[in-house]
């Protein structure tokens, strides 16, 4: 659990609230369920619009990241790169098949079984950089549905502010729907600048850092492995790796 995206989500709706209290408003005139399925249904419409299905599932399902971001063990992958280095160092990068199976990661199992197949360290080089691009290029398109979001919210909220309007107006000769219609164009505004402001925008940039930390390690990986290749010494290798994530201060 990420405790300080929690924290910071709590603080923000209850700054909002206290806010709204201190003035002497009521929380409840916050409550519209109609600038709500305004704002965020025309939101999540336009988003949909502009992303493709895969785009747009992938970027629901790393709003999850944000409580619950993924585990790196960035120690445990330096001990295991230096662990095949010295294993081909005794024994080959033959030696290195029988660690293949056991990785998760695609990209680390392709890497590993380039190895063992005797390849150029250039031609390791150039075809996991690819892979590290694609697996970027996806990442950041899905997590952009997030900051598309937060820019179509407050436009969205607008337009639920003049649709309540336009009903305030249809309805000048009844006083009793006044209130409920000017009520709707406020609170769509708020809804709009509020979600995009403390929810959207920060969404997305916590995905892109999530993101950046994934690409470094991948990183780290192919500069391991090429290491490897090159038949260096694995205490070379360990510092060199550890360098790489700042991990020797």
């Amino acid at each position: 659990m990420d405790k300080i995206s929690l924290i910071a989500i709590i603080g923000g709706l209850t700054a909002i609230l206290a806010g709204q209290a201190l003035e002497g408003g009521h929380i409840g005139s916050l409550i519209q369920v109609t600038a709500f399925l305004i704002v965020i249904g025309g939101t999540f419409s336009a988003v949909m619009l502009q992303s493709t299905p895969k785009q747009f599932l992938t970027g629901l399902r790393m709003a999850g990241w944000v409580l619950r971001p993924p585990v790196h063990d960035q120690e445990k992958l330096i001990r295991d790169i230096v662990g095949w280095s010295q294993s081909a160092r005794r024994g080959g990068l033959l030696s290195l098949e029988g660690y293949i199976n056991n990785q998760k990661d695609p990209f680390v199992r392709k890497g590993l079984q380039m190895l063992v197949d005797g390849a150029e360290p250039q031609i390791i080089r150039d075809v996991l950089e690819t892979e590290i691009g694609i697996f970027e290029h996806a990442r950041k398109q899905a997590a952009k549905i997030w900051e598309s979001a937060g820019g179509y919210a407050p436009t969205m909220g607008i337009l639920g502010a003049v649709l309540g309007l336009i009903h305030v107006m249809e309805n000048l000769s009844d006083p009793s729907k006044l209130g409920g219609g000017i009520a709707v164009a406020f609170v769509a505004t708020v809804y709009g600048v509020g979600i995009a402001n403390l929810f959207l925008l920060p969404i997305a940039n916590k995905l892109k850092n999530l993101i950046s930390l994934e690409v470094s390690l991948k990183e780290l990986t192919l500069e391991g492995l090429i290491a490897i290749a090159n038949g260096e010494n694995p205490r070379i290798i360990e510092a060199r790796l550890r360098s790489f994530l700042g991990l020797n201060d």
